[in-house]
């Protein structure tokens, strides 16, 4: 068997072949092959990349590889950085690199590194993910992005590169259910809605905090008047119970969506 390489077999009987090399002490899979002479020249590839400068992260994507990408950046990362992650990223100063693809890289803070190095990211639709204990759980929601907040109205790339997710350059405008900040002659308000059937404006309010939470009492109003829906609530930091209470019991909602919760009322007691 050639150096590096073994055979191995499926459940079925089936012979295929392991690739590994070994590096400053670790053992490193370098795949599965079909033939031994593929599982060779990965072997041959993989010593290439550890042994031979030429090969840089700018570089490995304009040739021929048996290897995968994310191989090749694995291996770099360890002969550059002395550091064996087993999902494509690399290391750089101050912060990394998870590529997706050879063409689509992903930055990074040092501080997420040992998620990502635990949590593989995946692409589907344009939406970026990880699988955590069998739920997905979309990238953004770790920077306190919503589920359904829009690029660019409620959070931004402050360089304007959508693939840098480095704290320093996402800006979230909006951070509330509900909650969509504009400006009125340069000053912040806060426009609250609730998505019934269609979307009912609750207020407008010159506090994030108060448009918080006046969203918040219409989902309590709304459920009192019997709108059965699984209304997501804002939750509130640095606010007390007392201070909490006091601001929804003076927060005043729009006459016209208090008047449509009435006539659920009305039609109901019709009803019965």
């Amino acid at each position: 068997m050639k150096k590096g390489v073994y055979s191995a077999k499926k459940k079925d009987g089936t012979v295929y072949y392991r690739a590994s090399i070994h590096f400053q002490n670790k053992h490193i899979s370098l795949g599965s092959f079909a033939t031994e002479s593929e599982g060779s020249r990965a072997y041959q590839e993989a010593s290439s990349l550890l042994f031979d400068t030429s090969f840089d992260i700018h570089t490995i994507f304009f040739h021929d590889f048996v290897l995968s990408f994310e191989k090749r950046i694995v291996l770099l990362n360890v002969r550059d950085n002395h550091l064996y992650i087993k999902n494509p990223i690399y290391m750089r100063k101050g912060y990394f690199s998870y590529f997706l693809s050879p063409s689509l890289e992903l930055k990074f803070d040092i501080d997420d590194l040992f998620y990502y190095s635990s949590h593989r990211i995946l692409k589907r639709q344009g939406h970026l993910f990880v699988n955590d204990y069998g739920m997905q759980y979309s990238i953004l929601s770790r920077y306190g992005i919503r589920p359904y907040a829009v690029a660019g109205r409620d959070y931004r790339f402050v360089n304007g590169d959508p693939t840098d997710y480095r704290y320093s350059n996402l800006l979230i405008n909006n951070p509330y259910h509900g909650v969509r900040q504009f400006l009125k002659q340069g000053v912040p308000h806060y426009k609250v809605f609730l998505h019934i059937h269609g979307n009912y404006t609750i207020g407008t309010y010159l506090c994030e905090t108060t448009a918080a939470i006046a969203y918040n009492k219409a989902v309590d109003q709304a459920k009192a008047a019997g709108i059965h829906k699984n209304f997501p609530e804002n939750y509130i930091e640095g606010l007390s119970p007392r201070d909490y209470a006091e601001i929804y019991t003076q927060t005043q909602l729009s006459k016209r969506f208090l008047s449509y919760l009435a006539s659920l009322n009305v039609d109901r007691d019709k009803e019965g």
